[in-house]
Parts: C-alpha cells; structure tokens; sequence
C-alpha cells in the first residue's frame, strides 16, 4: 500500500505528520506514505524544513493520497500550473483532504454533488467554490473523504485503513500512537468516527 501525503510549501506539521506516521506503523505489512511535494525541500508553517520523499507527480501512482494543508493553500488554489500537476483517480485511489486540504480537492473537481469538512479559517473559501461545508470532524463519500481540525488526521489515517486493510490493521497501527491507558477509548472512538462511511463489505466483525 503506497499513500502520497501531498505536502506543499508553509504546510501544518500536525496535518502531514500524524498521518504519516500513523500509517507507516504498518511497514511490516508492506505499507509505506510518502512525504510528497513539488519542491525537494519544503519549509512549514513553523519553519522546519523537510525534504521531500517523492515528487508531486507520485500522487498519480499511490494507492491513496491525503492532500495535506497549510498557510499558502488558497495561493495554491491559484495556481492552475501546479494543480495540473496533481493527477487523482478516485475510481482506483482513496483520496482524502486534510482541513484546507478540501479547497485544493474542491478546485480539482472531486468534491461536487458532496459536502466536505474542513478548519474553519478556510471554510469561507472551500463555501465559495461551492461546497458545502459540513460541522463535523470527518466524512467521506465512495473513495473521496475530507477531514476538518488538525486531530482529525488520526480519522483520515484510520479511514484509509479500514478501507485498504482491516479492523486489525487499524487497531494495531493505533495502539502504538494513542495514549497508554487510553488506547481502547482512543481506538473505539477513531473507529466510530469513521465506520458510518465505510461501504458495507468493508466493515469487519469487531474483534
């Protein structure tokens, strides 16, 4: 399982590395997520620079993409050049947006007939281009899944595991990053938030 997290110049710390890190608890089962941009060196919102792990052109390979977000991303809205570069599938690829995330999600075209989750700092943005925004932390329809406040990624993360993996797979990868002594609280809520969304033959007995 390859997961491009599209991560772009002023991007949130919180949003591209809780995603991240919690899917690539699952290296020993053959999954890996990219930090994926369009620069080789990508400086965040609080300045630490990262490089980049695979271009930006590695989101039409992955299995599945979050698109992250960040200070520059109504900028990024605007720039027809580097959206023509972010080629998504979402009859083959699991796509979702992270807070502003939605707004680069709704000007590619994968948001319309569905309501969307986003921060509230670019809620204005992502209602202007036409979509509704939802006041709820996750929601996802088919492939497409948006996620709205920076501790949302963890359900993000969680969706894609439940929908690529399993019960088992999303339990084991959050049972190393939740709160010890919390974990259960943590893993049940994680699953209740995202469960509703799933199709119905990916929803696993609870074990």
């Amino acid at each position: 399982m390859q997961i491009a997290v599209l991560t772009f110049d002023g991007f949130n710390e919180i949003d591209s590395f809780v995603a991240a890190h919690i899917l690539n608890r699952l290296r020993p089962q053959g999954w890996r997520a990219f930090i994926t941009s369009p620069d080789a060196v990508i400086t965040s919102a609080n300045e630490v620079v990262v490089h980049a792990e695979r271009p930006l052109e590695f989101a039409a390979e992955a299995d599945a993409v979050i698109i992250g977000s960040g200070l520059k991303t109504s900028e990024i809205a605007e720039n027809r050049e580097l959206l023509e570069r972010i080629r998504l599938d979402p009859t083959r690829q699991l796509i979702g947006s992270q807070c502003s995330g939605a707004l680069l999600l709704a000007k590619l075209g994968l948001l319309e007939g569905r309501p969307a989750c986003t921060d509230l700092r670019t809620k204005k943005w992502v209602v202007e281009s036409g979509v509704a925004v939802i006041d709820q932390p996750f929601y996802a329809e088919g492939n497409v899944a948006t996620a709205g406040g920076c501790l949302a990624s963890q359900y993000l993360a969680t969706w894609i595991m439940l929908r690529a993996g399993s019960r088992e797979h999303a339990k084991a990868a959050l049972q190393l990053v939740t709160p010890v002594g919390q974990q259960a609280d943590y893993i049940a809520r994680a699953i209740g938030v995202v469960e509703p969304y799933l199709p119905p033959t990916t929803i696993a007995p609870a074990a």
